[in-house]
């Protein structure tokens, strides 16, 4: 009973990252994001860079992006201008949420791993995080915001496998629109064209 009351906890916890924001929006002037909606981009972007690199296990990667910014249902979202002067103790936010799990140390080896970026692993987990961040820009850039073309720069500069690299070029070549506005077709002037289902 203990270890469920546990588990119950850490998914309230867990449910805490839907609600804390991603703050260097308020600094880019536009857009907006909760930790959640990034960790869920960062691990899709995760499993397709881990599918192109044949020695890097597609399981840990998965769950070292899925769980990289955990720690901060606890500590918030601290931005490049914020951590400028506030240090947070994430290895203890870590410790206190993974303690009277099952699979709490997993939980703190693969925080720690990611971090220290050495395994093959960490790094195409840094990679997904920083694409995941590039495609929320790329959004921004198409939409008019004039200053996420140089936050872009920095973040392309961060990635480290080859992989990221030619995706973060394709993200760059994409209007973030193009996956559902075709715009040389005459649907937006005609719509389709037979509403009717055949089979009725």
């Amino acid at each position: 009973m203990k270890t469920m009351k546990a588990l119950i906890n850490f998914l309230f916890e867990v449910g805490m990252l839907k609600k804390t924001p991603r703050t260097g929006y308020q600094f880019l002037g536009s857009g907006q994001e909760s930790v959640a909606e990034h960790s869920f981009l960062t691990t899709v972007l995760g499993y397709m860079l881990s599918r192109h690199e044949s020695e890097a296990d597609p399981l840990k990667t998965v769950l070292m992006c899925l769980f990289h910014d955990l720690h901060e249902a606890r500590t918030g979202d601290q931005n490049y201008v914020n951590k400028r002067y506030v240090r947070v103790d994430e290895d203890k936010a870590m410790k206190d949420l993974a303690q009277g799990l099952p699979f709490g140390d997993e939980l703190i080896s693969l925080t720690r791993e990611f971090n220290r970026g050495e395994s093959l692993e960490a790094g195409i987990s840094k990679d997904a995080d920083q694409l995941a961040l590039i495609v929320e820009l790329k959004e921004q850039q198409d939409l008019g915001n004039k200053y996420a073309a140089e936050w872009i720069h920095y973040a392309l500069k961060r990635l480290r496998t080859e992989n990221a690299k030619k995706m973060s070029q394709e993200i760059l070549d994409t209007d973030c629109t193009e996956w559902w506005f075709e715009k040389k077709t005459d649907w937006w002037v005609n719509g389709p064209a037979n509403n009717h289902d055949p089979e009725e």
